[in-house]
């Protein structure tokens, strides 16, 4: 006990001194590993042969396995999986007489082999590397990728009928191929779609913990009166007028949307529209569907305004300015015309009380409004800019934005010590779990090559007409966009658009892949499945009076998509 007793009684110099030893003792640890145990070099004898694989759209085939033999006795001489970007390399004891033959598998592809003759890996003299040319895979169409096709459609229907919730319906989809490819796949290898661990992999865990956080922010920031004050000074600018109050709260979307992801901006915006809607006594959803639609449109202006566009950004090098300057003027037009179709559409509801609220629920409107902890407001707002400044700047040191949402929403937590359990109940967890498994449904038609397939056949069809290139990017992703996750969608088009860039004449100004950023973000508005941004907007209102249905969203936004598509087919002639 004397021991111990001393031990707390060491002074602060004693302790700094302790733990500069300690560091001092972990970087001898450090170097001594470095020096002992140094990276991999080839030994005298090792023989290294390296490729890539693609598909017939030049994308990068990834877990595939591939062997080696040699090419007299059939011995195996090593084996490996190909990479994320494709590439692959194996490592033999020595240069094996006979040459060797290299053999390619991959589930829903053509097997592949290639045989390196003896007399050319002689000639490699004291190099002892070989790389293979880039092999292309074929798609093998099988029973696999008709049932995985046509689960997903039937989730589709399920989902646009309202016979199941959408979160069930996806689940059952993805169970479905699950015991299709495990049950099923041990007694046929052709019904075997895509394993557990596959389909782990498709789910963009980015957006998922990106929303766990933002929607503890929001939740945070909503208990200090912030969106019921919002609610408040959106009415007395508007005076009462409906119509005013939906273009002025699609163009506080618009702008948001621009510098924040879209799902982040719906977040934001859909707490103050109910307010205001429950308010004036009108649906909720004449100001909401027009905010979400505004969302999917104006987030294209630049380049961290959707996913989609920081995708082409980095593989076309498309920048910030680019996006903005080429996109912008066409964007606010189709603004115009979606504000005008969406006024339309809406004009019943929006002349319910078009005289106002009465003086006393007026009074009773701006008294909820005022905001009681001012302390906890500023902090949350303060964390709110911070988290915002992650989102603009954290691209520059590779920080993705789920990062700063949840560093924030941690801050929070501890800064202001809310309920916890309020806190995370408040997360909405059927939306999360509607996005995992439609994120595993789409990886498996991806899986299978349905989507490949369809991009395939638009790139034999757009010849080299760049008009008629134009038009298919923009309705055909567009149209494609509207049940198919936009994100995926647009990675698959990519290496197409860069072989019509390349192929079209007067298509070397990236005119297509602009027309690729139009069409995926606008065809989101199609079906409530579309966009990231209308599930959550439909998440939240579940919870409420005033769900989004699918047949709701389906009679506005369809119009709305394909008059939005046309202008920015329009734009893009007139820019280029």
């Amino acid at each position: 006990m004397g021991f111990f007793r001393n031990s707390m009684k060491t002074s602060p110099r004693n302790l700094r001194d302790l733990c500069m030893a300690g560091l001092i003792l972990c970087m001898f640890i450090l170097v001594s590993n470095l020096i002992v145990q140094p990276g991999h070099a080839m030994r005298a004898g090792e023989f290294i042969i390296s490729g890539q694989l693609q598909d017939s759209l030049g994308q990068p085939v990834e877990n595939a396995s591939i062997s080696a033999a040699a090419h007299d006795g059939g011995k195996l001489l090593g084996e490996t999986e190909s990479r994320s970007d494709g590439t692959w390399s194996l490592t033999l004891d020595a240069v094996p007489r006979g040459g060797v033959d290299i053999t390619v598998e991959r589930a829903h592809f053509q097997p592949r082999s290639v045989s390196i003759d003896q007399t050319v890996l002689a000639d490699l003299g004291s190099a002892n590397i070989y790389r293979v040319d880039t092999i292309e895979l074929e798609r093998r169409i099988d029973v696999s990728f008709w049932v995985a096709s046509l689960v997903f459609l039937i989730v589709l229907l399920l989902i646009a009928f309202e016979f199941l919730h959408s979160a069930t319906a996806a689940l059952a989809g993805i169970s479905t191929i699950f015991l299709v490819s495990y049950i099923g796949g041990a007694y046929s290898p052709s019904l075997k779609i895509l394993t557990f661990d596959q389909a782990i992999e498709y789910i963009d865990w980015k957006v998922v913990f990106l929303l766990i956080g933002m929607m503890i922010i929001i939740a945070i920031l909503e208990d200090t009166g912030i969106f019921q004050w919002m609610a408040f000074q959106a009415y007395r600018i508007s005076r009462g007028r409906n119509w005013l109050l939906v273009v002025i709260l699609m163009a506080i979307t618009s702008i948001a949307s621009a510098l924040l992801d879209n799902f982040t901006t719906m977040l934001l915006m859909v707490p103050i529209s109910l307010q205001i809607g429950m308010a004036l006594g009108i649906d909720p959803l004449a100001l909401i569907i027009p905010e979400v639609l505004a969302s999917n449109v104006a987030g294209i202006t630049t380049l961290v305004g959707t996913p989609t566009n920081i995708l082409i950004g980095a593989y076309a090098g498309i920048g910030f300015n680019d996006f903005l300057v080429n996109q912008t003027i066409g964007v606010i037009i189709a603004l115009i015309v979606m504000g005008a179709y969406v006024l339309f559409h809406f004009r019943r509801e929006l002349i319910k009380n078009a005289e106002g609220i009465s003086p006393h629920l007026y009074e009773k409107l701006r008294e909820n409004a005022r905001i009681e902890n001012v302390g906890s407001l500023w902090k949350a707002l303060v964390v709110f800019v911070l988290v915002f400044v992650g989102f603009i700047l954290g691209e520059h040191v590779d920080l993705v934005p789920a990062v700063s949402a949840l560093a924030g929403a941690t801050i929070l937590l501890i800064w202001l010590n809310p309920d916890i359990h309020q806190m995370i109940k408040a997360v909405d967890w059927t939306t999360l779990v509607f996005f995992m498994a439609l994120f595993m449904l789409v990886g498996a038609i991806q899986e299978v090559g349905l989507i490949s397939t369809v991009a395939g056949w638009m790139a034999q069809v757009v010849g080299n007409n760049l008009p008629l290139g134009v038009f298919l990017i923009i309705f055909g992703v567009g149209t494609l966009s509207t049940f198919v996750a936009n994100i995926p969608l647009a990675a698959s088009m990519l290496p197409i658009v860069r072989v019509l860039t390349g192929s079209i004449p007067g298509a070397g100004n990236l005119i297509l892949y602009y027309a690729l950023s139009m069409g995926a973000a606008m065809g989101g508005n199609g079906f409530l499945i579309g966009g990231e941004a209308n599930l959550v907007t439909a998440g939240i209102t579940e919870q409420t009076e005033y769900p989004i249905t699918f047949v709701k969203f389906l009679k506005v936004g369809l119009p709305v998509t394909y008059l939005t598509l046309a202008v920015g087919f329009i734009w893009l002639l007139i820019r280029f």
